[in-house]
């Protein structure tokens, strides 16, 4: 007999990192639900996966929305054993003086509230598995940038990720923050081909999945060579 196919929700699964997350563990035979806000994308990338993937068009700052797709997910596959937080945005215009608070609001939605939203969502779930949230942090998250707003949403995300790791470890999951340094993405407006690819990063999620169910790897950080 074999065992069943564990179950994986991506948030920002459209494109990037969720994207080739969702390909890499589809390839170890996952299932996966495929959350973002462009159901066109999604249902071409659910077609590339057949009946191991579900398009769950939604916005990331709605708890509502995070929480219904959730549901779907669970009662098609049977259970979510893994969550992975990866919606985010950037800002086009760096610092605090220059910087543009109609632009600060979206991405505290997005990279902070999101997280939240997804994390509550994802917890009855979990519970049920003994399941693993991981989230996308960033090196920004982890060294001061000049007036950086955006990094500052990422320092969120590793505090927010430790103190997760704390709680669910009451009740056996796991929690692992993936801490990139720049991708080559369509984060960016321009293409960084001397840097990291989304394929990287989706390697270390499948790492931190992947280990013994005794080790929480709880951040992994992946820095470009170039």
């Amino acid at each position: 007999m074999t065992d069943k196919p564990k179950t994986l929700f991506i948030t920002g699964a459209s494109t990037g990192i969720g994207a080739e997350t969702a390909r890499a563990a589809v390839k170890a035979g996952w299932n996966v639900g495929l959350f973002a806000r462009s159901a066109d994308k999604l249902n071409d990338l659910a077609a590339e996966f057949g009946d191991k993937a579900l398009a769950l068009p939604g916005d990331a700052t709605s708890l509502d929305d995070q929480t219904g797709a959730l549901e779907m997910l669970a009662e098609k596959f049977g259970g979510v054993d893994a969550v992975f937080a990866n919606a985010g945005m950037g800002l086009s215009t760096s610092g605090t003086d220059e910087g543009q608070p109609d632009e600060w609001r979206k991405m505290i939605e997005l990279n902070v509230l999101g997280v939240l939203w997804t994390t509550k969502a994802a917890t009855p779930h979990l519970k049920k598995t003994g399941g693993h949230l991981l989230l996308t942090g960033s090196a920004a998250g982890r060294r001061h940038i000049k007036g950086s707003v955006y990094g500052a949403s990422k320092w969120f995300v590793h505090g927010y990720g430790g103190n997760l790791a704390e709680e669910m470890r009451e009740w056996g999951g796991r929690c692992t923050v993936i801490a990139p340094g720049m991708v080559d993405t369509p984060f960016f407006d321009e293409g960084k081909p001397d840097k990291l690819k989304p394929e990287d990063i989706a390697e270390a999620v499948m790492y931190a999945l992947h280990a013994n169910k005794r080790a929480n790897v709880q951040e992994v950080f992946v820095m470009p060579t170039g």
